[in-house]
């Protein structure tokens, strides 16, 4: 789940730039405008409506509807690829893309910290973060060829099918939350149980 959870939004980052800029045509200067402002506030909004749907829902459900919506936003990229370049449209894209990767992002890092021993935290946290992005990084060093051989299109639609482990790898912890539970050393929230809730599911 580590490893995969992040593949779709990694491996697609990496072109976004060139694609912006020399697919869709846009200056350096719109980009900049777009995704450092749009995409700034767009983030901390997702990043703290992921922390409060944590806190209501617990850290599974949204570790699922963030793999859900990362790789859909992700499909977004497809259409914005096949029409003419319009600045709003990406605005919204963008802004669209960078919420969920707000709120996908938090949630992670909720079931992240709830993985790990209080003994080892900085350790343990430490190889996670690195098992999170290792596989985007490397597939996303093919994403160039991807894009030579097929198209931006067809790229941002392999980067949105990526997604799919992590929403079944997300939606198999949601069945099993009370057996995987059962099987953590102490039944407060350690294992990956529902933050937020008395309950755990």
């Amino acid at each position: 789940m580590v490893a995969v959870y992040r593949i779709s939004d990694i491996a697609m980052g990496v072109m976004a730039n060139p694609f912006y800029l020399d697919f869709m045509g846009f200056s350096k200067t719109q980009v900049a405008d777009v995704t450092k402002i749009f995409g700034f506030f767009m983030t901390i909004a997702g990043s703290l409506a992921g922390g409060v749907l944590v806190v209501r829902y617990g850290t599974r459900k949204i570790l699922l509807a963030g793999a859900i919506m990362t790789a859909a936003t992700n499909l977004l990229f497809v259409f914005l690829a096949q029409y003419p370049p319009n600045l709003a449209t990406l605005a919204l894209v963008v802004s669209a893309d960078n919420l969920s990767g707000g709120i996908a992002n938090v949630a992670l890092i909720a079931w992240l910290s709830s993985m790990t021993s209080a003994s080892f935290t900085a350790t343990q946290y430490a190889l996670f973060s690195s098992l999170m992005t290792l596989p985007g990084k490397f597939l996303g060093g093919f994403s160039g060829m991807v894009v030579a051989g097929f198209g931006y299109a067809e790229f941002f639609l392999v980067a949105g099918l990526m997604g799919i482990p992590a929403i079944l790898l997300a939606w198999f912890l949601i069945r099993q939350g009370k057996r995987l539970d059962a099987l953590a050393p102490d039944h407060t929230g350690s294992g990956g149980s529902d933050v937020g809730q008395t309950t755990s599911g």
